[in-house]
């Protein structure tokens, strides 16, 4: 399984927990306030803002708190400055990161992503020391057991699908972010359940995660910066094993 799968799977269970819903809720209304900001509050004129309010109804937000953000971010509810933040750096046994954020103010978070590098044995790097090791891709993935390979490959690569991998426990889709909208609604009408759906940022080779002690820092590194208010998304190139993984789980 590619270490992506991996991290978007985790990120999808940490989603449904109920604990954590309320953070999710706020990170998402950052994106909606930005994206309602940068190109109006129509979702029909709006890509992103689309985007942004699909990602609260996967998350179960309340119609009240999207609406609330939309208007925050056209400057009906008052002004709220938000500011895209990008850190790139390394996890231990040289696992590549990069983490996206919407903060307020970066003189507070740049210090404090620094500190959660040091303390979970990573480094943050210079601009653009990882950046090169990924592609900007739409990702979908639905499970194996969900649906017949050979069906969802000809329905995927007709719609706009680039490249579909089997990780095991998921069908793993990447397309062109432009293609990402099609192939997202090709899959909803005929009925095939997704279990992730984003724009993201796919590494294009990995590294192999050889150790369950390696894949437990990397995790716990990776979480950490989930968790982060002011962090949206974490992307890494870790490859674990289903046999490490297995070891985590239990």
């Amino acid at each position: 399984m590619s270490g992506h799968s991996h991290w978007a799977g985790i990120k999808h269970k940490k989603a449904a927990n109920d604990a954590k819903r309320g953070k999710v809720w706020s990170k998402i209304a950052r994106m909606i306030i930005v994206a309602a900001k940068a190109g109006g509050g129509d979702p029909g004129q709006n890509l992103t803002l689309r985007y942004s309010i699909d990602k609260g109804k996967a998350a179960n937000m309340p119609k009240d708190t999207i609406e609330k953000a939309i208007k925050k971010g056209t400057g009906e509810l008052g002004a709220v400055n938000y500011e895209d933040v990008l850190y790139e750096g390394y996890a231990p046994g040289g696992v590549a990161i990069m983490i996206d954020g919407l903060t307020d103010n970066r003189n507070r978070t740049a210090p404090e992503i620094k500190k959660i590098f040091e303390k979970r044995g990573g480094s943050l790097g210079a601009s653009g020391c990882v950046n090169w090791m990924f592609s900007n891709k739409g990702l979908i993935t639905v499970k194996t057991d969900a649906v017949d390979e050979n069906d969802l490959m000809e329905l995927a690569l007709s719609a706009g699908a680039d490249d579909m991998e089997n990780t095991g426990d998921v069908f793993e889709l990447t397309c062109d972010p432009a293609a990402y909208e099609g192939l997202k609604k090709a899959l909803e009408e005929k009925e095939i359940p997704i279990e992730v759906a984003e724009l993201s940022m796919v590494p294009q080779n990995t590294v192999p995660v050889d150790s369950v002690e390696k894949a437990r820092k990397i995790l716990a590194l990776m979480e950490e910066f989930e968790d982060h208010d002011d962090i949206q998304n974490v992307y890494a190139n870790f490859d674990i094993s289903d046999e490490i993984l297995s070891q985590l789980d239990g």
